[in-house]
């Protein structure tokens, strides 16, 4: 699978890759560019969910309360672009935010449908309740009061045939430290998404790439992240009630896996958006010849082995010219950057052969570095962490 820049046979990364290779088979090994099928390694069917489990996300780690609002936005001038007898382009957006302490009602982490479509769609066999997913306690609130003030943009994008709530660890983090954070959901391109309509609309190109190939739905989702932008941003009439907060000046994009190869478009083709984050995906969309411009970039992955690089990679970094930054995480996976291998763990699924980082520091890092990496670029504070290897984080590595 494209996006996904090296994937090892195992359950952990199941949640991140698409139905017809999850369907055909447990075991995947994967190239930079494309997975192959493996009828023997892997896990079992199905895992054993301890009784009355109840997973917490970890705790946002900025001074602020965390308020959570959903939007669906739908653009009247563009067609579905993989469905476009269903009319006009929709997206759901969940809009994060800093919020006052001690209002609003817990959030829930996504709905039934949606979890249960993710659950059988991605674990063959699945014998998980529904129920241990849509109870997955969040530390975002409904209704929450906005804090005073204007924040930067941060929009995010899911990894190829993930729900948006993979990375609500992230986007949660991020609105706790100052940013007003926009997660969405591209229609058609994961395993549900649910419309206010209590409607969920499923995959249309998760078995078959679209003509083209996956650097047309990195494109695509560019358009789908300047759309938001509009929306977020219109005068006198903006989509969301609290777009007072965001200070559209200061707007950066980060993604997972095809989520961060969208990222190389988005900054490519939408002025307003000043600064990208890569997290674990293939450059299926080439940084072009000329660079981005001079935006800041940064890349964070995990590692292929001795010596073993991405292509895609190694030609986007020669590429990049501003400020950039090269990270490998040791011991993480695919799934290390979002919510998933701790849903996983505590669904009684084993850690991928070879990761040796905690589900739990794997998400502590990613926040740590992505926040650190905003801070600087949209925030103008120094951050010596980007600098260079720390002892306190002995698992970061720094390309040169």
């Amino acid at each position: 699978m494209t996006g996904i820049r090296r994937t090892v046979a195992v359950a952990g990364l199941l949640l991140a890759l698409p139905l017809s290779i999850v369907a055909s088979s447990t075991a995947l090994a994967a190239t930079p560019t494309a997975v192959a099928s493996s009828p023997t390694a892997g896990p079992a069917a199905s895992a054993t969910v301890p009784t009355g489990v109840h997973i917490e996300l970890p705790r946002p780690t900025g001074p602020y309360a965390v308020g959570r609002d959903i939007l669906q936005l739908v653009d009247q001038d563009r067609p579905d672009p993989w469905v476009p007898s269903a009319g006009p382009r929709q997206l759901m957006v969940s809009m994060y935010y800093p919020a006052d302490p001690g209002t609003g009602g817990p959030a829930p982490y996504m709905t039934p449908e949606a979890a249960r479509l993710m659950l059988d769609g991605k674990l063959p066999g699945n014998t998980v309740p529904t129920d241990a997913v849509t109870s997955v306690g969040t530390w975002s609130r409904t209704d929450a009061r906005p804090e005073p003030g204007r924040f930067p943009l941060v929009l995010l994008s899911p990894g190829f045939t993930m729900p948006r709530t993979e990375l609500t660890s992230l986007a949660e983090d991020l609105a706790s430290r100052g940013y007003v954070v926009a997660l969405v959901d591209h229609t058609y391109e994961n395993t549900g998404t649910t419309f206010p309509d209590g409607q969920t609309l499923t995959c249309a190109i998760c078995d078959t790439w679209p003509p083209g190939g996956p650097a047309v739905i990195d494109a695509s989702r560019a358009t789908d992240m300047s759309f938001v932008i509009d929306q977020l941003t219109a005068h006198p009439h903006p989509a969301w009630r609290y777009s007072r907060m965001i200070d559209a000046r200061r707007i950066g994009m980060a993604g997972h896996s095809i989520g961060g190869s969208a990222a190389v478009p988005s900054l490519a083709t939408d002025d307003r958006i000043r600064a990208g984050v890569n997290l674990d995906g293939t450059m299926d969309y080439a940084v072009p010849t000329g660079g981005l411009g001079g935006k800041p970039f940064m890349m964070i992955g995990h590692p292929l082995g001795a010596g073993v690089e991405d292509p895609t990679w190694t030609d986007a970094w020669a590429k990049l010219n501003g400020w950039k930054r090269w990270l490998t995480f040791a011991g993480s996976n695919h799934g290390t950057f979002t919510d998933n291998q701790l849903l996983l763990n505590d669904f009684g699924y084993p850690n991928p052969p070879g990761t040796t980082m905690p589900a739990e520091r794997g998400i502590e890092l990613t926040r740590e570095y992505v926040a650190a990496f905003f801070d600087l670029q949209l925030k103008g504070i120094p951050q010596p962490i980007l600098d260079g290897p720390t002892a306190q984080n002995p698992e970061v590595g720094f390309h040169p």
